[in-house]
């Protein structure tokens, strides 16, 4: 499961380059709203694969002064 999800990825990120490539090319209105919204949907899906994929979350201190106590000892 974990190489298939690595291979969906893959495919996703290889669409978002193709469209970012074709975005610099002269395109009519109709044509780069159709690949901008096809960008969009293939980014909202990597996204989602990604967090499904690799779920770790770091937590954030809501205190801001724990977190420069962190910072300190990082140091």
């Amino acid at each position: 499961m974990f190489d298939e999800n690595l291979a969906r990825i893959r495919t996703h990120r290889n669409n978002i380059h193709r469209y970012r490539w074709l975005l610099r090319t002269e395109l009519s209105d109709l044509e780069r709203d159709f690949i901008e919204k096809r960008m969009a949907d293939e980014q909202a899906a990597l996204d989602a694969l990604v967090a499904e994929t690799f779920p770790v979350a770091f937590p954030l201190p809501k205190d801001p002064s724990s977190a420069s106590s962190i910072m300190g000892a990082a140091s």
